[in-house]
């Protein structure tokens, strides 16, 4: 008896080990990859310009992720998968409502500076849903004895990549009209009744935080008119020096009310006036800016994917175009690390001076790391148990899981600097955000792990 009760212990300390380790070793790798690059970008060791960093992102998001998605994603996607994984994009827009609630509690709880309600819920709702996650998913999946089974960084990277397309709508629209600067804060210089009211910036500037182009360069190009303005706030406030007349009406034809006489035009006076001005901050949302390269990737492998004569000529290793996929493989496969050595390059420039708060960086950073993971179980396991979620493969819970625990997006800070809002602060937190997860991480892998891998080998 006592021999069996020491045998049994023992097996149960090996396996309280083994769990461990699993959560344990894909963030040692990650982590690895992350201080290779901190070293190199150090400002004490200068081993590598940071320019170089800039470039190495730029070939990330032109080439490297796009290449990655689409051979990954448009391999494994089918008509009947595109059904059957409807809860990708569904459980994205659930942790981002679930993420913006969590982050109004945060701004009654710790009481940021006013000007930053709407940054500190922006920062607690969207998080890092694709190129951390699928650094993540291909580590866990880089080794032969992976809990996930044969083709496990495949249908990872296939799942990660069919949640694109929503977090770009996203960042393009809710984010992109969340951090505008706060009409009440906002400060213009006037100066012989000219307002002036931002300040051109090379976009080239090499001097530029990396932060700003870490995950999406050339954002900055994308600039518009009213990009760091507070320009809604204007249409939609009553009590705002601009008249109804200055506000920003383009017809059909492209020209001004002023300006035009034709009857097109005059269908905007007969508008009601809520529908007029939001019709003006549609014209001024950028979302033409959300077919970039990583969402023309996906989109392109759902297309050639869903179509079987197209996935015949395309996919499989005799196909007749297998040539182009193998080398895109090829590209693809420089994703992970390059997104590490560039994470590792953003952290060595820590972190900036920030008057967001100890108080708010705190709370940020629990609900982000710590209680919206927990909230994010909760869902997904009633998904489960509901029968919402129709594939029994545990990699595709453990993405959904995942989607719940990551910090916020760096390509937040990007939107920031475009915004003129909040530059310095999204810099700190991105710091301290991505420092601390690598220990809500780790805590969490090995739940994960127990929820998926463990419920299915029971």
């Amino acid at each position: 008896m006592s021999s069996f009760y020491s045998d049994f212990s023992g097996n149960k300390v090996n396996s309280r080990a083994v769990d461990i380790l699993s959560g344990i070793v894909p963030l040692l790798k990650l982590i690895c990859l992350t201080l290779i690059g901190l070293l190199l970008a150090h400002p004490k060791t200068q081993l590598v310009p940071r320019a170089t960093f800039r470039l190495l992102s730029k070939l990330v998001f032109a080439l490297f992720l796009p290449c990655l998605i689409f051979t990954e994603l448009g391999e494994s996607i089918t008509l009947d998968n595109i059904v059957r994984w409807w809860f990708i994009p569904v459980n994205v827009l659930l942790s981002t409502i679930i993420g913006s609630l969590i982050g109004y509690l945060v701004v009654l709880i710790c009481r940021p500076p006013p000007e930053f309600y709407r940054f500190t819920i922006v920062m607690t709702a969207f998080g890092n849903t694709g190129n951390l996650l699928l650094a993540i998913v291909t580590s866990v999946c880089h080794t032969n004895n992976n809990p996930f089974g044969s083709s496990c960084n495949s249908r990872g990277v296939s799942y990660v990549s069919f949640a694109q397309w929503v977090a770009v709508i996203l960042v393009y629209t809710v984010v992109y009209h969340m951090m505008e600067p706060p009409l009440e804060y906002y400060e213009v210089v006037e100066e012989d009744g000219v307002e002036i009211e931002e300040i051109n910036v090379d976009n080239h500037d090499v001097s530029r935080p990396l932060l700003v182009e870490a995950e999406w360069p050339g954002i900055e190009d994308k600039e518009t008119e009213h990009c760091k303005t507070p320009f809604i706030a204007r249409i939609f406030n009553s009590i705002s020096s601009v008249s109804q007349a200055s506000l920003p009406e383009v017809d059909h034809l492209g020209d001004t009310i002023g300006e035009s006489s034709s009857p097109r035009s005059l269908h905007c006076l007969a508008e009601p006036r809520v529908i007029r001005r939001i019709r003006v901050v549609a014209e001024q949302t950028p979302v033409k800016h959300i077919l970039q390269p990583p969402t023309i990737a996906s989109l392109l492998a759902i297309i050639i994917g869903s179509v079987p004569q197209l996935n015949n000529i395309v996919f499989g290793y005799d196909a007749p175009l297998s040539f182009i996929t193998d080398s895109l493989n090829i590209m693809g496969s420089a994703m992970v690390p390059s997104v590490m050595l560039v994470l590792g390059g953003m952290l060595s420039e820590g972190p900036k001076e920030s008057t967001l708060g100890l108080r708010t960086t705190i709370g940020i950073t629990v609900a982000r790391l710590l209680v919206l993971p927990l909230v994010g179980i909760g869902v997904v396991m009633s998904a489960d148990k509901l029968g919402l979620i129709s594939s029994e493969d545990p990699m595709f819970k453990f993405v959904l899981l995942l989607q719940y625990s990551t910090p916020s997006a760096i390509l937040l800070g990007a939107i920031a600097s475009l915004r003129g809002y909040a530059v310095r602060e999204a810099s700190a937190l991105l710091f301290w955000q991505h420092i601390f997860a690598l220990l809500s991480l780790t805590l969490y892998i090995i739940i994960f792990f127990k929820l998926t891998v463990d419920d299915v080998n029971v």
